[in-house]
């Protein structure tokens, strides 16, 4: 951001384009600049986000929190979900009325996915899931664990992960308008849909990337 020599009547119509989720391509030819001058901009404007979104890693979940994995990316033939080839494995937690924390993981197995769950949800919590085996490490551990068997039915009242589906239905929403996203770079893409979630107001989202901009330019 320092050595940019976009004009400052062009970096905010950049910032504007970003926060509306236009993709860099598109936004480039608005506000005519280069594509790679663009998309140069919406990199580090990504790399800024995490870097933010990172800092703030420290916070953790009490109350109901509703736990699950998704998997991004890769071709559409095969297997889907868990098993899937050619996937990145995420795993995220929501807190009911809340944030969303969420975390690239190398697989879905107990031993990867309790040790994030003990470090962001306070003891004695109300944990939902599905009835995936790694969870089973739940019934016996600090936790209030309720279960949702997606092979029967989809929500029962209060126990259900609605929440967490419902941001990986928007975050691979997001994604999708870029017709794929580098896997050296998709962990950018996704604490961005992360920040989007936490931040909803776009007045906010563009506000707090000003000061982060100009931050680093002081």
């Amino acid at each position: 951001m320092r050595k940019s020599r976009l004009s400052k009547a062009k970096q905010d119509k950049l910032l504007e384009h970003f926060v509306a989720g236009t993709t860099a391509r598109c936004a480039s030819a608005l506000v005519g600049v280069n594509f790679k001058t663009g998309s140069y901009y919406f990199q580090r404007l990504r790399e800024i986000i995490a870097a933010q979104v990172e800092q703030e890693s420290y916070e953790v979940f009490e109350g109901e929190i509703e736990v699950d994995e998704s998997y991004f990316g890769g071709t559409r033939k095969g297997l889907r979900g868990r098993g899937a080839s050619g996937k990145v494995p995420v795993f995220g937690l929501l807190k009911r009325g809340g944030k969303v924390y969420t975390k690239v993981i190398s697989d879905a197995s107990s031993t990867t996915l309790l040790p994030i769950i003990a470090s962001k949800v306070v003891p004695d919590s109300i944990v939902y899931s599905d009835c995936w085996r790694s969870y089973n490490a739940l019934d016996v551990s600090g936790f209030k664990h309720y279960r949702i068997n997606h092979s029967k039915i989809f929500a029962d009242k209060h126990n259900h992960i609605n929440g967490i589906e419902n941001f990986w239905n928007q975050a691979k929403r997001h994604m999708r308008k870029f017709n794929g996203v580098p896997k050296t770079h998709f962990e950018l893409f996704l604490k961005e849909c992360e920040w989007r979630f936490n931040n909803p107001s776009p007045k906010l989202q563009l506000d707090k990337l000003k000061q982060w901009v100009n931050g680093r330019l002081t």
